[in-house]
């Protein structure tokens, strides 16, 4: 079979080592270093005749990508740009929660520094800051410092920290405690659980 991984990054990579066991794989954009275990293309991902897409990065699976190569009938490992907004935007993906009735932290959306001050007071420290679109997993700010919190809101919100994604922020309360995802692959009807893992982002 002929896998084709779009991405370039370390998640990217660790696909391609392991599925090159089995497969022909080729990363797409990829990069110098992966050419030491597999192929690496700068070409569209559909041009290279895939069997199978593996997308990696959340930014192409919003953008649609899984979308349009399914629409020109080749098979994807990944979810469509509406599954993807759960990655996507975390406003979206907190207010399915609690329409759903799924446990989440209590929140808030603010788009301005007085709706975002009104949500601080409201939940106290420590202060949960969440840029609400993708930030390449550096989006979040958990402090106990009030000024910080501040100082953290207004950069978000002005576009300086993170561009357009961050002009929308969740403001939650505060969770202690070890943090532990659940990953599962599905197809729309079935569904198969993948080994939990643990992220450290503050350590």
């Amino acid at each position: 079979m002929r896998i084709v991984i779009v991405g370039q990054g370390g998640r990217e990579h660790a696909f391609a080592q392991n599925l090159s066991r089995e497969h022909e794989v080729i990363v797409t954009p990829g990069n110098p270093g992966m050419e030491v275990d597999v192929a690496v293309s700068d070409r569209d991902p559909a041009a290279l005749a895939p069997d199978l897409v593996v997308i990696g990065p959340e930014a192409p699976l919003v953008d649609g990508l899984a979308d349009r190569l399914n629409h020109r009938g080749i098979t994807v490992l990944g979810p469509s740009a509406a599954g993807a907004q759960l990655e996507g935007s975390k406003a979206f993906l907190k207010q399915l929660c609690a329409e759903a009735g799924i446990p989440t932290a209590s929140f808030g959306v603010a788009t301005s520094i007085e709706a975002g001050l009104e949500l601080f007071d409201r939940f106290g420290p420590p202060y949960v800051i969440k840029t609400d679109g993708l930030a390449a997993g550096k989006g979040v700010l958990v402090t106990q410092d009030r000024t910080e919190a501040e100082e953290d809101l207004a950069a978000k919100l002005s576009g300086l920290s993170f561009g357009a994604a961050g002009t929308r922020v969740v403001i939650e309360e505060g969770m202690v405690g070890p943090e532990l995802s659940v990953f599962a692959l599905c197809n729309g009807g079935d569904f198969l659980l993948l080994p939990p893992a643990r992220d450290y982002k503050r350590l």
